[in-house]
């Protein structure tokens, strides 16, 4: 309890100083909402665009005035020799060893939700998304946990309920916007400047296509995509073309194994679960036995490179061209050119649908379990995307959508 009242305490000195977060929002009729869950056994949902979404469940949990318990991966627990571990421990998370059958984190989990005031915080997306505005396909794990949890809390208490609330952080860059578009225009010439793209006439919108385009062929050449096979091809399949070749190289790194229809979003899981049980200590049984320091870098790089290309959709930017957008790209493109990025100033809002009860599908469940799993993930993921559209309301394009100047081959 002191290293939760210090962290209560010291919680928006250090959400600027780690995560250049500047305040985090929620109304006060949510807020009202969420005060009736303190007493109540609950599963928080949450998106997952970055890295900050477990202190922003931590600062909910606070305002509600109750604690929450979080899975974290394994890997983090080994960082700063151990006391970073030891810190996280001590504010309610639990590790979890990634992309495995985690037994004693399964049995944690359930603990934790067949207790009567239990609060476990879990993502769907079951990754990093990198995207504010859109969602990646969910983890059905989360659903299985959620049943699991009520069974057991059955066992205790044949009249237990658990509910579930769903979540969604939406980030709004601080700021007027003179100063947005300022920071805009200066990171985007640091990083033309280093790749030596001359802006000349173009608009700002053709200036972020025409600094993708360099980058993927720079990335084509790169990862040896020949020429024959993307000759002629609009922009859409090429950025997919150069996703799948890194994430296939990265597979040949690590020894793991696609199945013919995974999706790229499938591929970076089966990828970063095997980064995260080697990091960890704990290698996943086909783990390679002689992999070096630098195979394991450059494994990790060409993940990052794949990531960079699902996050740069130019369909997406140049209908919505919002500040959040334009920031999401050019922290790509600075990790991508510069190894590294800038957290820009920003305010997160939470958003949240009604608390519900997961009673009616757990009776499904028990009759059919896939049937169950299948609508009670169905809902989790309709509730979500419906908070995804309410967050886009919270910002504005800061430059006019379309905005391209000449005509543009997008695909």
């Amino acid at each position: 309890m002191p290293v939760a009242w210090a962290l209560d305490l010291s919680f928006p000195l250090l959400a600027k100083l780690l995560f250049n977060l500047d305040g985090v929002d929620l109304s006060h009729e949510d807020l009202k909402s969420l005060r009736n869950l303190k007493n109540k056994r609950v599963l928080y949902l949450s998106n997952h665009p970055s890295d900050v979404e477990p202190a922003i469940a931590y600062y909910v949990a606070n305002e509600i005035g109750t604690r929450f318990n979080f899975m974290a991966s394994r890997n983090i627990f080994n960082w700063g020799f151990g006391l970073v571990g030891e810190f996280i421990k001590r504010v309610g998370a639990f590790s979890v060893l990634s992309g495995s059958a985690d037994r004693d984190a399964i049995k944690t989990a359930r603990k934790i939700l067949s207790e009567s005031d239990g609060k476990l915080v879990m993502y769907p997306e079951g990754m990093m998304s990198g995207e504010n505005d859109n969602l990646v396909t969910f983890m059905p794990g989360v659903g299985q946990i959620a049943f699991w949890g009520l069974e057991d809390a059955l066992k205790k208490q044949p009249s237990a309920e658990l509910l579930i609330q769903v979540s969604f952080v939406k980030y709004k860059i601080s700021g007027s916007k003179d100063s947005i578009l300022k920071d805009i225009e200066e990171s985007l010439q640091k990083i033309e400047r280093k790749l030596k793209v001359f802006p000349g006439g173009r608009t700002l919108l053709r200036r972020f296509l025409t600094v993708g385009r360099v980058l993927l062929e720079e990335t084509e050449f790169e990862l040896g995509v020949p020429k024959s096979e993307i000759e002629g091809k609009d922009f859409d399949y090429r950025l997919g073309r150069a996703r799948h070749t890194a994430l296939n190289q990265a597979a040949n790194i690590l020894n793991v194994k696609f199945n013919d229809t995974d999706y790229a979003i499938e591929k970076i899981r089966k990828l970063f679960a095997m980064i995260d049980s080697i990091e960890a200590g704990s290698p996943l049984p086909n783990a390679p036995t002689d992999l070096s320091s630098q195979s394991l870098n450059r494994a990790k790089q060409l993940v990052e490179t794949a990531y960079t290309f699902i996050i740069t959709k130019p369909k997406n930017l140049i209908q919505y061209p919002s500040a959040e957008r334009l920031f999401e790209w050019i922290s790509s493109f600075e990790r991508h050119v510069f190894g590294k990025s800038t957290e820009r100033a920003r305010r997160a809002h939470v958003l949240f649908t009604p608390a519900f009860s997961i009673d009616p599908y757990y009776r499904m469940y028990l009759s059919n379990k896939n049937e169950g799993l299948v609508a009670l993930m169905s809902e989790i993921r309709r509730q979500m995307e419906g908070l995804v559209g309410q967050g886009k309301d919270l910002t504005d394009p800061i430059i006019p959508p379309y905005s391209v100047g000449l005509d543009i081959n997008i695909g």
